[in-house]
């Protein structure tokens, strides 16, 4: 089939060859990525006030040490949880919520919203 070696592997060789890419390829994928970066991004946690964020965390602590159960709204999250708060991390701001059916959920604390009453 082939003659000698040197055209067997010549013929792979130009099917392994990828094409280099050109400056205008460059150029597209760095215009991409400029118009990914100043697209507006959503906020991981919504901006709030000093004074919230003391309350929330003055009732977590309370229904950690009671072992009171609260309804929390979560941001991004379409159902509010109800549970008691089983563990605060502080390192992480991870906040620990055991549900009725004993299911711990890992909350960030920015991400509370509202804290209330269970009806």
């Amino acid at each position: 089939m082939y003659t000698n070696k040197r055209s067997f592997l010549g013929e792979i060789n130009m099917l392994a060859t990828v094409p280099k890419q050109t400056k205008i390829s460059k150029m597209k994928k760095l215009d991409e990525r400029k118009a990914k970066s100043t697209q507006a991004k959503e906020p991981k946690h919504l901006a709030r006030d000093e004074s919230d964020l003391e309350e929330i965390a003055y009732t977590l602590s309370e229904s950690m040490e009671r072992n009171k159960a609260y309804i929390y709204t979560i941001y991004k999250h379409d159902e509010p949880l109800e549970g008691t708060v089983v563990n605060m991390d502080a390192n992480t701001k991870l906040i620990h919520i055991k549900d009725r059916y004993m299911g711990i959920h890992k909350v960030h604390f920015l991400d509370i919203l509202k804290v209330s009453d269970v009806e």
